[in-house]
């Protein structure tokens, strides 16, 4: 079982997309920077004045890197701390280091928050002999002794803690995202078959009238069909794989048209209304069924979640080669509707970026929360 952890915990990658520098850290910086400049200039129980300044200088400076290189950080700073306990330990001055380079507890938890694994067991091997080093060369009693491991490895935890919090969150979304996927696929498999089978039917019905027609005819009749089979045998298969019970029912999905019946469905507190302008005809697949399932998740977050609203404002508009869809309700003032994590948002989000669209949502300018569809008429493949 120990094996099987450690080979997991090499195999883990670096966190994703770690901040650079953040205004705290310039301003952790100068904190620092001014301490050990205070405590080289007024304390007198300095050792080595001059290097333990240089040493305190040089932490705070390595802090900056701590997210984006930690191994780098962790091993640059613990190696010179191990380096110094060795020197503390062989000539038996007094330890070298000021009070300010207390922020090397930091490092800990950048490790532990952003390195793979095989960083995280490079570096906290460091952590530790700098840790037994320390305690070696100058030995304050066992009661200390564990206060002080506890105190610099805690926060190694917390980086850890951290970063499965992190994980988890970016799993889930990501579990969001493909039941998005896999009901758009439904919905455009079944659109697309709806259309698919009428062409096979023509074609079969051409076939039969076809004695009377040139030869020429027959042929393409023959080829339409032949495609338009091959067509659905490749959806079936695709789809089939995504759904739980294996089947594809020709199930037209709705659209655009249904928004009226979706409105009335909703009941009237808050009252929906719903607005339809411009061309909304030949829309293309998966479109339609996008648009209504976007207008219904909204409607459900509004009726849910809008505090004291009372109506709710479904805008569709057609203008040129592009769709806008505007849901707004006038409840108070509130954050993401829906669960804290938001998952409704990002199946939304998920569903217009797949067909090539923008989503936006938040509080409204004076009242309410307001979503934001902009959806081209023909589906654009990302």
């Amino acid at each position: 079982m120990l094996r099987n952890a450690v080979r997991s915990l090499l195999r883990e990658p670096r966190a994703p997309d770690p901040p650079r520098r953040v205004w705290r850290d310039w301003v952790l910086l100068g904190g620092l920077l001014i301490a050990a400049v205070l405590e080289g200039v007024f304390r007198e129980d300095v050792v080595w004045r001059p290097v333990s300044v240089v040493l305190a200088v040089a932490t705070a400076f390595a802090l900056l890197w701590r997210r984006t290189h930690p191994l780098q950080v962790v091993v640059g700073v613990f190696s010179v701390l191990i380096l110094s306990n060795f020197v503390v330990l062989i000539s038996g001055i007094e330890p070298l280091g000021l009070y300010s380079m207390l922020c090397v507890v930091l490092l800990p938890y950048a490790l532990l928050r952003w390195g793979s694994g095989r960083e995280v067991l490079i570096g906290l091997a460091f952590v530790v002999t700098a840790l037994v080093s320390g305690t070696a060369a100058d030995f304050p009693g066992w009661g200390e002794a564990v206060a002080g491991s506890m105190f610099l490895l805690f926060p190694a935890a917390l980086g850890h803690a951290a970063r499965y919090r992190r994980t988890a969150r970016l799993r889930e979304l990501d579990q969001v995202r493909l039941r998005e996927r896999e009901q758009l696929a439904r919905e455009l498999h079944d659109t697309v078959a709806h259309h698919v089978s009428a062409i096979v039917i023509r074609a079969q019905a051409g076939r039969a009238v076809a004695a009377t027609r040139p030869e020429a005819a027959v042929d393409a009749l023959t080829i339409i069909e032949t495609e338009g089979t091959r067509t659905l045998a490749e959806l079936r298969t695709m789809v089939g794989l995504l759904r739980d019970d294996g089947t594809a029912a020709l199930v037209p999905q709705p659209g655009v048209a249904d928004l009226e019946r979706l409105a009335a469905s909703a009941g009237d507190h808050p009252r929906v209304r719903v607005e339809l302008s411009g061309d909304l005809d030949d829309l293309g697949p998966g479109v339609g069924a996008a648009i209504y399932r976007i207008a219904q998740e909204s409607i459900t977050n509004a009726v849910r979640h809008a505090r004291q609203a009372t109506r709710v404002d479904v805008r569709l508009t057609s203008y040129g080669d592009s769709l806008r869809l505007t849901v707004r309700d006038d409840g108070e003032p509130t954050s993401a509707p829906g669960n804290s994590l938001g998952y409704g948002l990002a199946g939304m989000t998920e569903r217009a970026t797949l067909l090539g669209g923008t989503f936006t949502a938040g509080p409204a300018p004076d009242r309410g929360w307001s979503v934001d569809v902009v959806l081209p008429r023909t589906a654009v493949r990302r």
